[in-house]
């Protein structure tokens, strides 16, 4: 059969017919695969494509909540920032004289001789650094406030801006009893950032806070926390400020600069911390920027603080000796150990023994609380002190004169501090149950009580041969106004002393 013929039979056709069926089927689960491949493939570029699920309602607020809050510390700390500066500090000490070295020369290496020399040791430099905040700018001139530690024995400071501008320093005033210190800078500049001075005495403990500063020359730092506590007293090196304490890190090279609030005001300086490494364990304080505005006055004006005198030398006494006294349980202020017999709280009436409870209607509740407010009334002003006396409660009308750098203590009268005698006490001394009287806690020099030679540990039995059985007995004997004239009678070391008597003055 010729292959015409065979192409055009019946079983070729057959035979074309199912091979054409097999590439049909072929071709047909190539295109339906490869379709539904295509689509798995789209499928999951459309899964990968897809953002992030929406967060539930509450997981939404959540996070704007925290956004406001972030936005917040950014507005602090920008608007912060360029208010507070870096004081590079350089400290000269001076070396000793020839004079002052002669005798340890003289052991070690023998006498020069005449024309011989004995060399000086030189002067020895070291570098300080702290903070400082920009108070206050008139005409060319900036003001900074920062801690007397920082700068008191500088011989040179220099000054470092937020944008890194520097200008060299000089100290205006230092306030050792607050710490405190204002430096000034010259500038022709007009965008010089004074800091906003908030208002500390309307903090509350939880509150944000934002430390600002250089700590260990880090430049121009922000930590984050929240105000611990308030009206912390016991401050380094008798330091009378209260403070307020916070979590927000704090360390060498903080002091002096900022402690703001939420909104970006300033509340506090920062002054120290309680560490037993020297760095940071979350017990920052600082001073409240109340405390310091009548100072920033006072520095410019006149270099120097006023404060405000009372004339009294005050005592803190164990509850014991004030239940003894008079004074109840629940009752809050300062006790008067003594007093200056020229000073303002003698010349109105006051008396050793008097336990003061408020000035001016504001209440008292320790003795360092009592010198601050007493330093913060004006010279010349009169102010209102509530007492409790032999356990009454009276007042008297004190006009405050400016406090004195040196007082004579020979006016400080009697110049003792006494407590009640307790069964501690009896048993320590050795003392028979029939000795009665007062336990003399210290005497300070110079004063009437030194004269006569009283000492600490001394029993007081007697006042111009009266009795004493208790403190109360003690201070209704000491302050007689009947006797010109004051003889103690002491028991010590087995022995009743009876002493001079010393004449008030």
């Amino acid at each position: 059969m010729s292959f015409t013929k065979k192409l055009f039979s019946r079983r070729f056709f057959l035979i074309n017919l199912v091979l054409i069926g097999i590439m049909l089927g072929f071709g047909s689960a190539f295109l339906v695969f490869t379709s539904l491949g295509n689509g798995r493939s789209g499928s999951r570029v459309e899964v990968d494509a897809e953002t992030r699920p929406e967060p539930e309602a509450s997981t939404a607020q959540a996070i704007s909540t925290a956004e406001s809050l972030q936005l917040a510390f950014n507005y602090v700390a920008n608007t912060v920032l360029p208010s507070v500066v870096e004081l590079q500090v350089l400290i000269t000490s001076q070396g000793a004289s020839p004079a002052d070295q002669q005798l340890p020369w003289r052991f070690f290496f023998g006498d020069p001789g005449e024309g011989g020399e004995i060399p000086s040791i030189p002067d020895q430099e070291s570098e300080g650094l702290g903070s400082g905040v920009i108070v206050r700018k008139t005409g060319r001139t900036a003001y900074i406030l920062t801690n007397a530690h920082v700068v008191q024995s500088a011989s040179e400071i220099l000054v470092r801006l937020f944008d890194e501008d520097e200008y060299e320093g000089k100290i205006i005033g230092i306030d050792e009893r607050r710490d405190l210190a204002l430096v000034s800078f010259e500038t022709n500049r007009t965008d010089i950032r004074v800091a906003l001075l908030g208002n500390s005495d309307a903090i509350k403990i939880g509150d944000w806070t934002v430390a600002v500063g250089s700590p260990f020359g880090l430049f121009s730092s922000v930590t984050i926390g929240v105000i611990s506590a308030v009206g912390r007293d016991g401050g380094p090196d008798g330091n009378i400020s209260d403070f307020i304490q916070t979590d927000a890190a704090i360390n060498r090279g903080n002091s002096g600069g900022a402690l703001a609030n939420i909104k970006g005001e300033i509340i506090g300086i920062n002054t120290w911390i309680a560490s037993p490494s020297g760095g940071s364990i979350g017990l920052g304080f600082s001073i409240p920027i109340n405390n310091t505005k009548r100072v920033i006055d006072d520095l410019i004006a006149h270099g120097s603080v006023r404060y405000g005198w009372l004339g009294v030398l005050l005592q803190t006494l164990e509850r014991d000796s004030l239940a003894s006294l008079g004074i109840p349980d629940s009752a809050r202020g300062a006790m008067v150990g003594s007093l200056f017999s020229t000073g303002p709280a003698a010349k109105s009436g006051m008396l050793p023994g008097d336990f003061v409870t408020a000035i001016d209607g504001r209440r008292i509740s320790s003795t360092e609380q009592l010198v601050r407010i007493v330093g913060d009334l004006p010279a010349g002003t009169e102010s209102v002190f509530q007492l409790i006396r032999n356990g009454r409660s009276l007042e008297v009308r004190v006009s405050i004169e400016e406090r004195l750098s040196n007082q004579d203590y020979s006016f400080l009268w009697p110049g003792l501090e006494v407590a009640a005698l307790s069964q501690e006490t009896r048993n320590r001394l050795r003392l028979d149950t029939e000795i009665s009287g007062v336990v003399l806690l210290s005497v300070l020099p110079r004063t009437p009580a030194a004269v006569l030679a009283l000492q600490p540990g001394d029993i007081i039995t007697a006042i111009n041969g009266v009795s004493i059985r208790s403190i109360l007995d003690f201070y209704v004997q000491l302050n007689n106004p009947r006797s010109t004239e004051v003889r103690f009678t002491v028991y010590r070391d087995g022995q009743s002393v009876s002493t001079l008597a010393i004449v008030r003055k």
